[in-house]
């Protein structure tokens, strides 16, 4: 549910009557079921003290939609009651989620007492909206990881079996990219495949019964050594300490950057198909743009709601592995363009505000194009979560970071794994191998450590 979400400010009004004060995220608080619910359906239980009731909280989303179940599974876990309204069931809720978000379908939609409302937040935000206290049990650890998916996950559990104190921050929602991915069919093990979510909820699961503390909502600021510890700053001001440090904040999907991207993301431009495939159910035509895996993968799964997906690849070649190549080439659906670079995305004339036309350059032959798909789908590549990390430890020329062969970085006792490391493959099997490779060189270099 790509959308632009409102600003909002780090620290609500101790006033504001949805605050609920005195709430710390914990990685053992029970989690409460999430799963089923229909139309207006409550779901946590008021908690002694809280002042606001069940239905002050209205959270407008759709059952296939991953964003939403990651807002609801948050709210839960923290014991926010909160009154679910599936936009398939509740004859309104389409019409309330496009008057909250100016004629478009950005779902999650939530809606609070004081009237405002959040579309599409992450974990972060909606933490500081409900004015959640977002602090760990202790301030030193072992080891602290710095990111919650698969790699960061992995290490986590291979650290906490060896009895170290292991942390794990994650600013979003535990899984990372594979939690969003509809399907995984060739993650080992599940010869039937398996669904992202699935997969990503057991790593979780297995994490916490190792005793991983899990703070999520929570960004990292920064990362610095001093008297041999090394000191993680979160965006709530608070420091952890530790001996070690992972990180594995994964990577983001690549914008195009062309005129007209920024203001019809979640208009016509999206990042997801599993999020946002299903708005388009009964349209004439979808555009991907990507001829990777990704983009293949999605386009594929786009079929089902649509009656032609157009595929837009900038090189000469389709860069996806020969079997999803096959499947593409003979699906009735799909067509592939390739050497085509975008120009621009124009809005529709109307005033709708929404996604009208794809200007497109014809590489070979120089010659533009205009291609008016009802959505348009951007699978071209992933983009690091370093941002944090610029001028304290080294990075590629493409924002990755850069290890030795044991995973650490240019600052001693700080790792990385996963889709962050430069050299990495990009692939959930690897991350996971990264992970638990990860792993065995910080118990390597803590022992090290005892021994000095």
């Amino acid at each position: 549910m790509v959308g632009d979400t409102p600003v909002i400010t780090r620290k609500p009004s101790p006033a504001a009557p949805w605050r609920y004060a005195g709430s710390t995220l914990r990685a053992r608080c029970p989690t409460l079921g999430v799963t089923g619910g229909t139309a207006g359906d409550t779901i946590g239980r008021p908690t002694k003290g809280r002042g606001t009731h069940v239905a002050d909280i209205k959270v407008y989303g759709a059952s296939w939609c991953p964003d939403c179940r990651r807002a609801k599974r948050f709210l839960s876990d923290q014991r926010v009651p909160f009154e679910w309204h599936d936009i398939e069931v509740d004859p309104e809720g389409p019409r309330i989620v496009q008057e909250r978000n100016n004629g478009n379908n950005v779902i999650p939609t939530i809606i609070f007492p004081d009237g405002s409302h959040l579309a599409e937040p992450s974990n972060e935000e909606l933490a500081e909206k409900i004015g959640l206290e977002r602090m760990a049990m202790m301030h030193v650890y072992d080891l602290v990881v710095v990111g919650g998916g698969p790699a960061g996950l992995t290490t986590s559990i291979y650290a906490a079996r060896e009895n170290l104190q292991t942390l794990v921050i994650d600013s979003k929602g535990l899984g990372g990219q594979a939690g969003v991915t509809e399907r995984l069919d060739n993650y080992p093990g599940f010869p039937e495949g398996i669904g992202g979510a699935e997969l990503a909820d057991r790593i979780v699961q297995q994490a916490r019964r190792y005793g991983v503390e899990m703070l999520q909502a929570v960004s990292v600021q920064g990362i610095t050594r001093d008297d041999g510890q090394i000191d993680v700053e979160t965006a709530t001001g608070d420091h952890y300490h530790a001996r070690a440090v992972l990180i594995a904040t994964g990577s983001k999907y690549r914008r195009t950057n062309v005129p007209g991207e920024d203001d019809l993301i979640g208009a016509g431009i999206h990042f997801c198909a599993t999020c946002d495939g299903p708005f388009y159910k009964g349209s004439k035509g979808l555009m991907v743009l990507g001829g990777g895996n990704s983009g293949l993968e999605e386009g594929l799964f786009l079929t089902q709601f649509t009656d032609k997906v157009t595929i837009l690849e900038y090189g000469p070649t389709l860069k996806a592995n020969k079997l999803l190549q096959d499947k593409v080439m003979m699906h009735k659906k799909m067509e592939v363009r390739t050497n085509r670079a975008v120009k621009e995305f124009k809005a529709k004339e109307d005033g709708s505000g929404k996604l009208g036309a794809v200007t497109v350059e014809n590489r070979e032959t120089g010659e533009t194009e205009e291609y008016h798909p009802n959505g348009c789908f951007v699978f071209i590549g992933l983009d690091p979560n370093t941002g944090f990390l610029k001028g304290m430890i080294d990075l590629d020329d493409r924002g990755l970071v850069v290890t030795d062969m044991g995973c650490m970085t240019s600052m001693p006792g700080v790792f990385a794994a996963g889709d962050v490391r430069s050299g990495s493959t990009k692939q959930l099997a690897s991350a996971v191998g990264e992970g638990a490779a990860a792993a065995i060189a910080i118990r390597t270099y803590l022992e090290r450590l005892d021994r000095s």
